[in-house]
């Protein structure tokens, strides 16, 4: 027979080990899956990263749920542009998004001719490679893939569609307090964009900052499960891979 002690005493020590789990996860570091293709070709479906919290500070989106304890941000500190940056999507102040950050607050942002404009600049543009090939859903599309500057320095992979891409808008004015994120594979991508959908973000939703990759897979290969596989499904290049 039990005691009362034995179930008072595992019960103490379940306790524990969720808090340390849920503290952690809240303040320190979470692991995240990349579902979709919109950070093509950097980010890949079936990637699996670890987010910083502390990063930015806290808002009630660093914790499970969301739970309403607070508003506002604590201990804040500004994101830079072209930080990978996970937020929860305005629309709903629920679901995941990963993104890069392109704009602050005040900025001005505007596709002209296919060229990506901040504040009137253009923003440099440097050819890699043509006629590459990533995933846009389950489909395969063929892009140009370029290098982008941003005006701090911060580079990157962007690719863009040879068939159709996304050629001209209008001025987007971000507010105070929000931000203005792209998709890498620009594209293929629900972001800032499109406004009734995900539009400017507060910084109140930003979750934290994307850091380093720590496994893997290509789920359209087959699953992780079947280990004599494992060979040809894990991407053991990408594992322990700092994310820019």
């Amino acid at each position: 027979m039990f005691s009362k002690k034995f179930f008072i005493d595992n019960f103490k020590t379940l306790f524990y080990a969720l808090l340390i789990a849920i503290l952690i996860r809240s303040i320190i570091i979470q692991p995240f899956y990349i579902p979709s293709s919109s950070m093509e070709p950097n980010l890949l479906v079936g990637d699996r990263l670890f987010v910083s919290k502390y990063t930015y500070g806290f808002s009630k989106h660093s914790f499970p749920f969301s739970p309403p304890f607070f508003n506002g941000r604590v201990l804040f500190s500004e994101p830079e542009r072209g930080d990978v940056i996970v937020f929860k999507t305005p629309a709903d102040n629920r679901t995941d998004y990963i993104k890069r950050l392109i704009g602050l607050s005040g900025d001005e942002i505007q596709f002209i001719n296919g060229d990506l404009f901040l504040n009137g600049n253009q923003i440099i543009k440097k050819f890699i490679s043509s006629d590459d090939e990533i995933y846009c859903g389950n489909n395969t599309i063929r892009v140009n893939t370029f290098e982008e500057k941003l005006p701090n320095g911060k580079t990157y992979r962007a690719s863009y569609r040879q068939d159709y891409s996304f050629q001209n808008s209008d001025k987007f004015i971000i507010p105070e307090n929000h931000y203005f994120f792209l998709g890498d594979n620009r594209d293929c991508s629900k972001d800032s964009r499109f406004l009734s959908e995900v539009g400017y973000v507060h910084k109140d939703n930003i979750v934290g900052k994307a850091q380093i990759l720590f496994f893997s897979s290509d789920y359209k290969i087959g699953s992780i499960l079947k280990f004599w596989q494992w060979s040809e499904i894990l991407r053991f290049k990408r594992i322990l891979k700092k994310i820019n």
